[in-house]
């Protein structure tokens, strides 16, 4: 059976379906608010956090990301992300650039206070992750991480 195909869905499989959907829309909820409630001191969201840390990963950092890569890293669509980029542009954590590669793309890169910023937000949300992810062992994440993975795919090719 191909990817594209569907599988006969029965009800069984319905249930586990509707109980795994239910239980991510349950963590999603859990983490915006528990991690926005952790980074608090800092006024940002989870969101916010997001495209900081994404842009403090050391193969991007010197660089930048392209609005394209963001989104596409991110899976955001370019309306929220936009809208994310002008309150982080507004606080001084990002800027945006001209491509030195295409003058006429923009990228969008931590500041120096941005850089501050999520150095500082380091500490909560390490101790967040560490809160977060007590219940499982370091095999167990690596397995979530790669079955999330999986359902990732699974939904972008919805």
């Amino acid at each position: 059976m191909s990817r594209r195909q569907t599988p006969p869905f029965d009800p069984g499989r319905f249930e586990i379906a509707n109980r795994l959907f239910f239980r991510l829309y349950q963590c999603s909820n859990l983490l915006h608010k528990n991690g926005t409630r952790s980074i608090g001191e800092f006024g940002a969201t989870t969101q916010q956090w997001a495209v900081l840390g994404a842009l403090a990963r050391p193969l991007v950092h010197e660089k930048g990301m392209s609005v394209k890569e963001l989104i596409e890293f991110l899976m955001l669509s370019r309306q929220n992300l936009t809208a994310v980029l002008d309150r982080l542009e507004a606080r001084d954590w990002v800027e945006r650039v001209k491509d030195p590669e295409d003058g006429r793309s923009r990228l969008i890169r931590l500041t120096v206070e941005g850089n501050r910023t999520w150095s500082a937000m380091r500490p909560a949300i390490e101790t967040f992750y560490g809160k977060a992810l007590m219940p499982l062992g370091e095999d167990e994440q690596v397995r979530l991480y790669q079955l999330l993975d999986r359902l990732r795919d699974g939904l972008a090719d919805v």
